[in-house]
């Protein structure tokens, strides 16, 4: 029963340093974690009671 959660705990730290990896390598290789940017206008009528 310690070895698999032994094997569970590498699994999640490789997870961990695989996905910050690729979050700080993924821009050179093409990925764009930037969200699209687009300017939103909306008329708001106020009413005062």
């Amino acid at each position: 029963m310690f070895r698999l959660i032994k094997w569970l705990i590498y699994l999640t730290v490789l997870a961990v340093i695989a996905l910050t990896a690729y979050a700080y390598i993924g821009p050179f290789f093409g990925a764009d974690f930037a969200p699209s940017q687009t300017e939103i206008r909306q008329d708001v009528t106020l009413e005062a009671k």
